[in-house]
């Protein structure tokens, strides 16, 4: 099969591959901003504000879902997808170190996993998948730990981290009986708008707006904000709702591990972090824990 061929018969895994790139450097960006001193939910309600006011261009015809119940689904998936996991693991990243936040939000695809054998029968994993997402998990670890063997462990930063893990368990959970009926930009738009508005609650008795006005029109803040707004958020966002269907959400999920690779080498060429021989086995180990993934397991 040619180079071209060989694309287009594989889109949809290219798409994701292209998407958790992304992902992964926002990691990178989202540190960014908290050191320019944006707190947690500044930086998701701009993110959020400007990939949906964008997301009206696209997507502004219909209003509503076909019932009452799919428009509930859309409710939790704004507020699982959008508001708590984002919320969360910026707040991890304040508490917490970016390793344990990495390592421990890493989980996803495993708590993705268990979600879907509890709901769905059709999706348990076998003991094939289970081998292999164990060593990817080791891999991703390693990678992250990039040659410091101590964990700091901040009890707080780590819950964060892990909510926000089962958050987006659950944000795909929903997306499984929607991405079917369907079109990914109104599902995105729904979103956004329903994490704008999960997030209110938060902004008026927790937490309301705290970033300086003059710290946003900084040229690092402005770039790294319309950076997570316009393709973190907006089209990487329709560009996964788009896959999950076509791969499956149980494979989809586990490319989520390769996001710590990305994050490495974003640290490395934006931050001047090292890459250890360690990171290099994990990544390793990594590939071939996820080849493991995507394996049959042979019945007797």
């Amino acid at each position: 099969m040619n180079i071209k061929g060989f694309f287009t018969s594989h889109i949809p895994l290219v798409v994701a591959v292209g998407v958790i790139a992304v992902w992964g450097e926002t990691f990178v960006s989202s540190k960014v901003l908290l050191n320019e001193r944006l707190m947690p939910a500044d930086i998701f309600t701009l993110r959020f504000l400007i990939a949906y006011v964008c997301m009206i261009g696209l997507s502004h015809k219909r209003m509503w879902a076909d019932s009452f119940r799919d428009e509930i689904k859309l409710i939790l998936a704004g507020a699982m997808g959008g508001a708590l996991y984002f919320l969360a693991e910026n707040m991890a990243l304040k508490y917490s170190t970016a390793s344990n936040v990495s390592i421990i939000v890493g989980t996803t695809p495993m708590v993705t996993a268990l979600l879907l054998a509890c709901f769905y029968r059709e999706e348990r994993i076998n003991r094939l998948q289970i081998v292999g997402s164990a060593v990817a998990f080791v891999g991703l670890t390693l990678v992250v730990l990039n040659g410091q063997l101590i964990l700091r462990l901040n009890p707080l930063g780590d819950a964060l981290a892990l909510g926000a893990s089962f958050a987006w368990g659950f944000y795909s959970l929903i997306m499984k009986s929607l991405t079917s009926r369907y079109d990914s930009r109104f599902i995105t738009r729904k979103v956004f708008a329903y994490g704008l508005i999960a997030i209110i609650p938060w902004l008026v008795f927790v937490s309301p707006l705290q970033t300086d006005a003059s710290i946003l029109f900084r040229p690092i803040v402005v770039g790294n904000i319309l950076y997570l707004g316009l393709v973190a958020s907006m089209l990487c966002y329709v560009a996964w709702n788009w896959v999950l269907p076509r791969l499956g959400i149980v494979f989809t999920t586990n490319i989520v591990y390769l996001q710590c690779i990305f994050t490495m080498l974003a640290s490395y060429l934006v931050l001047h972090e090292h890459i250890t021989p360690m990171a290099i086995m994990g990544t390793i180990i990594l590939i071939a824990g996820m080849a493991l993934m995507s394996k049959k397991e042979l019945k007797p």
